[in-house]
């Protein structure tokens, strides 16, 4: 099968590429900017383009499917030419469909915690040596290429991503899936540029319980009010397996599980985490996992890529950095971290750089959101403001947002460093929200 990627390098497209050259699929693509680590990872599978930019006379009759990534807009000029010579165009979540259709679909979804979940989930199947295909949002110890495509395998757990499938397919991804197995961690307003109401953002996973196939089943957070809305007011039929943050405690900086068996030590912290690890812990049942199994694979656990991932230091300062950009998220890392280091004097930085992190109206939702630290910072770009079109924002605004007056507000990437560079990292814990780079700041020096 002959396959062409428009926007081959991004974080998904490149590895679902990856994942179908090694599957035995003649495989091509464009795009106009290609990072790390995906254009290493596509150079060394023989399918990096050999330039920059897009040429519509890649796009010829023979190719069997074109695949679309968001990154293209609509008037994309290799689009145009699969539009008129009339070639079949999927969204990558279309696409996973196609390859998946005769298969057990176990779909995460949620606001935040699904790559945590999918992550778990994965993790407990290698270590078992259960073989199932995949996709995932994050790199994962153990594993190369983040998506895994094969005829043979009887199950795919799918990461149920709740935005736009692509510039031509507005629905959103988890939508496409049709989930024999569904797991929902929670509903928390995300994605402001797409859903202008928390309605039109809940709507989406109304629409994602009713895709769920006859006769499946949904494993929810019974902890979140607006997850037990949707579930308790969804029509289909499917069955209902409820979790909740199970019982652990913290001994000498350790986080001990209680279970029936006995204490199990994680190498993961954060009432969430456990939380994650619940519902994790409940999708396995569905796959034959069982409890004693489970708890025997979860344990060498680290986390998934840039979730309270503990980055080392040259100086050995002790310094987590989360993806953590969405008010919910960050409220729940800030959580964990205050937990975990009671006795430590707590630095916690924070990137807002997303559409609606930047938003005024969605600023309201970070209230009280870095609470708990000794030393909070927030830091924004005007010149990013500049860049996305947007007006400008007042550190006396962000302080009144997150209500928190001792908050320290940078708007400047070389302000900020310099206050980074003051600080010594031997002294406290830090941990760094984002899911941007600071401005270039280097977190192990």
């Amino acid at each position: 099968m002959r396959t062409h990627f428009i926007a081959i390098g991004g974080s998904a497209m490149h590895n679902l590429a990856i994942a179908l050259k090694d599957k035995g699929y003649q495989v091509t693509g464009s795009d106009d900017a290609i990072f790390e680590p995906s254009k290493s990872r596509l150079e060394k599978k023989g399918i990096l383009p050999e330039e920059l930019g897009w040429f519509p006379e890649k796009i010829t009759s023979d190719i069997d499917a074109v695949i679309l990534g968001m990154h293209a807009h609509q008037d994309n000029p290799e689009l145009a030419k699969a539009k008129e010579l009339g070639l079949k165009i999927y969204s990558y979540p279309e696409f996973l469909y196609e390859q998946s259709k005769t298969k057990t679909r176990v779909v995460i979804a949620g606001s935040h915690g699904k790559t945590t979940i999918t992550s778990m989930i994965l993790h407990v199947l290698n270590f078992h040596q259960k073989d199932v295909d995949y996709m995932v949002g994050a790199q994962l110890e153990g594993f190369d290429c983040m998506v895994k495509l094969t005829e043979d395998n009887d199950f795919m757990v799918l990461e149920g991503d709740e935005y736009l499938s692509s510039p031509i397919d507005l629905r959103s991804k988890f939508l496409l899936y049709q989930p024999n197995i569904a797991l929902m961690s929670g509903i928390a307003w995300d994605h402001i540029n797409v859903f202008k109401t928390f309605d039109d953002y809940i709507e989406q996973f109304r629409k994602f319980v009713s895709s769920i196939t006859p006769g499946g089943v949904l494993v929810y957070n019974e902890e979140d009010a607006e997850v037990v809305k949707v579930v308790e007011n969804a029509e289909n039929y499917f069955r209902k397996m409820p979790y909740k943050t199970p019982e652990y405690e913290i001994s000498n900086g350790k986080v001990l599980l209680k279970t029936e068996m006995g204490d199990i030590p994680l190498s993961v912290f954060g009432a969430h985490n456990l939380l994650n690890l619940e519902g994790a812990r409940h999708i396995c049942h569905t796959l034959g996992i069982m409890d004693e199994d489970f708890y025997d694979a979860i344990m060498s656990f680290k986390g998934a890529s840039k979730r309270l991932e503990k980055v080392e230091r040259e100086d050995r300062g002790i310094l987590y950095k989360d993806f953590a950009h969405a008010p919910s998220k960050v409220k729940a890392a800030v959580k964990a971290f205050c937990e975990q280091f009671k006795n430590e004097k707590k630095y916690g930085f924070l990137e807002l750089h997303t559409y609606s992190s930047l938003n005024p109206v969605f600023l309201e939702q970070y209230d009280h959101a870095m609470d708990g630290l000794d030393e909070a910072i927030v830091f924004y770009s005007e010149d990013a403001l500049k860049i996305k079109r947007m007006e400008p924002i007042s550190p006396e605004l962000i302080k009144e947002k997150f209500k928190n007056e001792n908050l320290k507000v940078f708007t400047n990437a070389e302000e900020l460093h310099a206050y980074w560079d003051l600080l010594d990292k031997t002294q406290g814990v830090y941990m760094m929200m984002s899911s941007g780079n600071f401005g270039g700041l280097d977190l192990t020096k």
